[in-house]
């Protein structure tokens, strides 16, 4: 690369946006992030922060905050369409389950924890600038040996020696560069929709994470505490591009409106929601992540889906060995590109083959299959299988 400090722009201010963002600054990178939406988003259903990605959080040096956004349920609860408990796990088996260096953490708190540790260097504490729009999209792409020029929906054209796609499942620096995305996604035929509650169902307790699953879909309340409370959805479908298309307000309705339990409460309160995420599972399949002076990171590029439970550690995972990359071969994109691909694309393509393995397991299509899902749990919830779990577990942790 040129002798001058190199520039970047990051599209996508989400998990694996900001941690790009992150990671290059770090790396002496001046950087720019695009994101289409007016402001942050807040939300996202709660996810599993481990293995690399809890590493690669510690040298990037947002883990402690992390840890502190880290929910630990005092039950897990599994009930019935009446309400009525169909057995339960107790939250120190909950934690000894999860183990010592890994956190649940909703996705919207792992983006806030990124967000404030990019803001914080844009405002001088890094060692190059940050900058971030929102409420702006890119619209065109053209690169050169020498750079990338990156065309704005305001007509300014950024150049840069480097475009980062982290713009997510439906990308649009991936159409703009590597073609269609009918011909890349892989449908897994379920959709997720998720927001936060401004009150916390009867029949949900303080503290416990609670859910129904039927045949084909779930619903689960997980209170957070302090008058916070999240609602996930879950459900299988044969249309998910038709269900994306009618959208949450008409969707999850449709799909939940018989379902009992606390799901008429929080149907309700779905109108007056300030964010919602709602969008088909699928997997991105790409024979290569970069293209020149452009590369995907995250679901941009691999999307390994909930199913997994990896994606968000996969992505902060995929930013911090991106930078490392770059600093080791400071004036070769290319072998820098090649090198971190080679690194990252096994463990993604793992969780990719993990996803759509068990994804029946997610939303059981008939009861034998949830009473199959739900037998470890079940042995978990009985007293002398929990107590025997938590030892060892902590043992082995």
């Amino acid at each position: 690369m040129n002798a001058h400090r190199p520039r970047t722009v990051v599209v996508g201010a989400g998990i694996a946006g900001l941690s790009t963002a992150l990671r290059l600054n770090q790396a002496g990178w001046e950087v720019l992030v695009i994101e289409r939406s007016p402001s942050r988003r807040s939300g996202g259903y709660a996810v599993t922060f481990a293995g690399a990605g809890y590493d690669a959080a510690g040298r990037m040096g947002i883990l402690p905050e992390l840890t502190t956004r880290h929910i630990i349920p005092d039950r897990m609860d599994y009930v019935r369409p009446d309400g009525r408990t169909r057995f339960s796990v107790p939250g120190p088996t909950v934690r000894a389950m999860v183990g010592d260096r890994a956190l649940n953490v909703l996705r919207g708190d792992i983006e806030d924890v990124l967000y404030q540790a990019v803001t914080d260097q844009a405002s001088g504490q890094g060692s190059s600038p940050v900058q971030i729009r929102f409420g702006t999209t890119v619209v065109g792409v053209e690169q050169d040996p020498d750079g990338v020029d990156v065309t704005l929906d305001d007509g300014t054209i950024y150049r840069a020696d480097l475009l980062v796609g982290a713009d997510g499942l439906h990308s649009a620096t991936r159409r703009l560069v590597f073609g269609p995305e009918d011909d890349l996604r892989l449908d897994l035929n379920h959709m997720a929709g998720v927001f936060f509650l401004d009150t916390l169902p009867d029949g949900v307790e303080p503290g416990v994470t609670a859910s129904l699953t039927d045949t084909g879909r779930t619903l689960a309340v997980v209170s957070l505490g302090a008058d916070r409370a999240v609602a996930f959805f879950g459900y299988r479908t044969e249309r998910p591009m038709d269900e994306l298309a009618d959208g949450p307000q008409v969707a999850l309705p449709r799909a939940y409106g018989d379902m009992g339990w606390v799901a008429p409460d929080v149907l309700a309160q779905l109108a007056g929601a300030e964010s919602v995420y709602f969008d088909t599972i699928s997997q991105m399949v790409l024979d290569r992540w970069s293209r020149g002076r452009v590369v995907l990171l995250g679901d941009a590029a691999w999307c390994v889906t909930l199913f997994a439970g990896y994606g968000s550690s996969l992505a902060v995972a995929g930013a911090d060995a991106l930078g490392a990359a770059l600093e080791r071969h400071p004036d070769d994109l290319p072998a820098a590109l090649h090198e971190w691909e080679a690194e990252i694309r096994p463990e993604a393509e793992r969780k990719q083959k993990l996803g759509r393995q068990i994804k029946g397991l997610y939303a059981p299509a008939d009861p034998f299959r949830l009473w199959l899902r739900d037998l470890p749990l079940r042995l978990a919830s009985y007293r002398p299988v929990s107590a025997l779990l938590q030892r060892r577990l902590q043992l082995t942790s």
